[in-house]
């Protein structure tokens, strides 16, 4: 049998750790951890004040756990449109979102272009042990503000230059996973769309001037001049429209690729602010619009397993959604259906805290969320009794796979297995176009909660 038939998914990972290893290894290792902590200075990748990554190994997968992937992702993609659909067409649907009033109210007005989320990323565990992309249990939807593009294409520059990533290249064939060129098509697409001209538009990147990813802007703002295109970063509260015309600081904005959740936009400035007001009047095209909304809603999972709505999906979109998206129910004083039967949701959510995650319909970086199993029974009766307050989801806990990462410690290597989550990254509402891997020692995998590492994704094979 052939070298590249005999390979496995495990057979990269051990391979780069079989070079970590010995006396040789170490020295390799601390170059290695050397190198890396040198670009990570020299590219500024920091999340806030704390570096981006954290390991000395990037992710592995074959180009048939890749093809698994996007093939899994890309069939729940078909059943979010689909409920996307519906929600428009039909007020009932729309209501199971738990959309605010002006959130709804946005939605009649037309974006210019066809996709309501032309970049994305979904956030999935994948248990793999057969190579194929394995079970996948996708866990949210990020259908407005997509991060983390841009940190992946300069850690994966980064690592590409690392000394043990020379030694295995030697011996392992090493194809990049870049992320931030589905990202710019997507925008020059719906750009495209909206003008109905090619001509290029001067981009505003708009989000507070606080936030922890401004670096990821500014890699953005690189990867644009490098293809001809102008782009300006700024606070949203400094926008101005008059005369037909959005301007940032004075100057003028054609395209603004909004990194700004819509909620915090709204509650700091208002529904009226400047850059809906253009919006609403197609004086600006706006990335992603507040039609993304709709699915970015947590909720949007619960939508796509509740047996009220499988008339919505045709019989393959739902054996994809049976099989890729865990049970997931807006907290609320119903009867539902589970595997074991017809059940009272909010009983049997109090019964089986072990089993069941509680998320706010709308928060990111991790908060709010409530893992059943690491609390007592009484903090998560109080946690549902909150849910039952606002809208809230409750989702079926997923098998969080692992897998070995050395990092640098205390002058050596030491190998620990970190959870790893995989979010691809999809342009255009339907195609895998890269992805984000994060890895934690908690059971909470979020860069912006406080823990964690981002890695670079390749896929691999041997020579």
């Amino acid at each position: 049998m052939s070298r590249r038939e005999d390979a496995t998914p495990q057979a990269p990972i051990d391979a780069w750790h079989a070079l970590l290893d010995g006396s040789a290894g170490e020295r390799l290792a601390a170059d290695t951890h050397a190198a890396l902590e040198d670009q990570l200075t020299r590219r500024g990748l920091v999340f806030g004040d704390r570096a981006l990554c954290t390991v000395l190994r990037p992710r592995f997968l074959s180009a048939a756990q890749l093809r698994g992937l996007a093939r899994r992702t890309e069939g729940v993609m078909r059943a979010f449109r689909a409920a996307h659909e519906a929600a428009l067409a039909d007020p009932a649907v729309r209501a199971q979102f738990r959309l605010n009033d002006w959130e709804a109210s946005l939605l009649a007005h037309d974006a210019g272009f066809a996709e309501p989320s032309p970049t994305s990323r979904v956030d999935a565990f994948v248990v793999d042990p057969h190579g194929d992309g394995g079970t996948m249990a996708l866990t949210e939807y990020n259908a407005e503000t997509p991060a983390g593009a841009g940190f992946n294409d300069a850690l994966t520059e980064a690592f590409l230059e690392l000394p043990a990533m020379r030694a295995f290249a030697r011996g392992w064939r090493v194809l990049p996973m870049p992320t931030r060129h589905g990202v710019t098509a997507a925008l020059l697409d719906a750009w495209r769309q909206f003008s109905g001209n090619g001509a290029a538009p001067r981009i505003a990147i708009l989000d507070w001037d606080d936030v922890p990813t401004r670096r990821e802007f500014t890699l953005f703002q690189e990867h644009f001049a490098t293809l001809g295109l102008d782009c300006v970063i700024g606070d949203p509260a400094r926008c101005e429209y008059a005369g037909g015309r959005l301007t940032l600081d004075g100057g003028p904005i054609d395209l603004v690729y909004k990194r700004v959740l819509l909620h915090e936009l709204v509650e700091r400035l208002g529904v009226d602010t400047p850059v809906l007001r253009a919006w609403k009047e197609r004086a600006v095209c706006l990335v992603n619009p507040p039609a993304s909304k709709v699915l970015h809603k947590k909720a949007s999972l619960a939508v796509l397993t509740d047996e009220r709505n499988a008339h919505l999906f045709d019989a393959d979109t739902r054996a994809v959604v049976q099989a890729c998206v865990p049970w997931t129910r807006v907290v609320e004083e119903r009867q539902t259906v589970t595997a074991g039967g017809r059940v009272d949701l909010v009983p049997y959510v109090l019964q089986h805290r072990d089993r069941f995650v509680l998320k706010p319909n709308d928060d990111y970086g991790g908060a709010g969320i409530v893992l059943g199993w690491t609390v007592e029974q009484g903090a998560w009766e109080a946690a549902v009794a909150r849910a039952l307050e606002a809208p809230y989801v409750v989702q079926e806990r997923v098998a969080i796979p692992t897998e070995p990462y050395p990092g640098w410690h205390d002058g050596g290597v030491q190998l620990l297995d970190r959870m790893i989550d995989t979010a691809p990254f999809v342009t255009h509402g339907a195609a895998v176009d890269g992805m984000l891997t994060r890895l934690s020692t908690a059971a909470l995998l979020n860069v912006t909660a406080g823990g964690g590492s981002q890695v670079p994704s390749f896929v691999v094979e041997p020579r």
